[in-house]
């Protein structure tokens, strides 16, 4: 497994890091012993970079993955952690809560699911639009110093908070959403981002599964896709066009679709790091199979002239999830 610096002060982590959410819930039922296998394949695969959220089933990805680590050295992982989503007990976001005061609760409910005594990456899931980032930030700044918290991240906020955030501590990486069909970063967020010596850790890469999944896993019980405009009625029609055209021209480079697009994520930079969001074996290792090929520019090319970004149909989330997101204004 390769190795890349997450920002200029953040620690190694591997080429493409495992994203857990799927793990508890969100895209419909998961199994638990498939779920423990898979974190346990990717450690041994050499992947040490591991996202997850505390409202992640609501402490259940937590607790799923501190189980997981019990059999492998915490030395050994990067631990990812979101905070801040607010969920009633029917699942419901409720909105997001970035306090100092609160900041420090989350984090001290998140150490005990996870069993560790400190958490390598630590940011607010979204801009809390009534606290300052630099107050946000500060709070993880202190625990830092406590010895609790390695590392300040943040997540899907634009220019101008990256640099506020960034005047009050050093900021490692910034998650959010990049893909071959979602490209938004690629303005103002990236130019920022680099200026800075800041990361990327890249969600969504396969863009919620319209690469590579089957159409029909959309609309299973308690799969947060069925609300996404990108997988509705004529969007979705469009949309598996585009990723139709997408598998013909992996299959060229002799790719599987999930595979061409981890490796064009990964390949716009050493500053980004897919994270994939495998949730069995079998599709992990399809995962790593995209980082056993170096691609040419012109098979690049390919991907984006299959698939064009301003061709997808549907913004990336609901209207009004897109109204509160800090990472839209650039």
């Amino acid at each position: 497994m390769q190795m890349r610096k997450l920002g200029t002060t953040g620690p190694q982590v591997s080429t493409i890091g495992l994203g857990a959410m799927g793990m508890s819930g969100m895209y419909g039922p998961s199994d638990r012993a498939e779920s423990l296998a898979t974190i346990h394949a990717a450690l041994e695969a050499g992947i040490n970079l591991i996202d997850t959220g505390d409202f992640y089933g609501m402490g259940h990805n937590e607790m799923l993955i501190g189980e997981a680590l019990k059999s492998h050295r915490r030395e050994d992982v990067v631990l990812s952690v979101k905070f801040g989503g607010q969920r009633g007990p029917d699942g419901a976001f409720l909105g997001f809560d970035a306090r100092p005061a609160a900041v420090k609760t989350a984090l001290a409910y998140t150490l005990q699911r996870l069993g560790v005594d400190y958490i390598d990456v630590y940011r607010p899931a979204r801009l809390d639009p009534t606290v300052p980032i630099e107050d946000t930030v500060g709070a993880i700044a202190e625990l830092i110093q406590a010895g609790y918290v390695r590392h300040v991240g943040l997540s899907e906020v634009g220019s101008e908070t990256i640099r506020k955030a960034a005047a009050t501590h050093p900021i490692v990486d910034l998650q959010i959403e990049y893909s071959l069909l979602s490209r938004g970063i690629e303005g103002g967020v990236l130019k920022t981002t680099r200026e800075l010596g800041i990361g990327i850790t890249a969600y969504g890469v396969l863009s919620r599964g319209l690469i590579g999944s089957d159409p029909a896993s959309f609309t299973a019980q308690g799969d947060f896709r069925g609300h996404s405009p990108r997988f509705q009625g004529e969007n979705l029609t469009k949309n598996l066009a585009l990723t139709d055209a997408l598998g013909a021209a992996a299959k060229a480079a002799g790719l599987t679709p999930a595979q061409a697009a981890i490796a064009w994520v990964a390949a716009q930079g050493d500053d980004i790091i897919p994270l994939v969001g495998a949730r069995r074996r079998d599709r992990l290792a399809e995962s790593l199979g995209a980082l056993d090929k170096s691609l040419s520019p012109q098979t690049l090319a390919a991907f984006e002239a299959a698939a064009p970004a301003d061709q997808v149909a549907g913004t990336r989330y609901a209207q009004p999830m897109m109204a509160h997101l800090d990472s839209e204004k650039g």
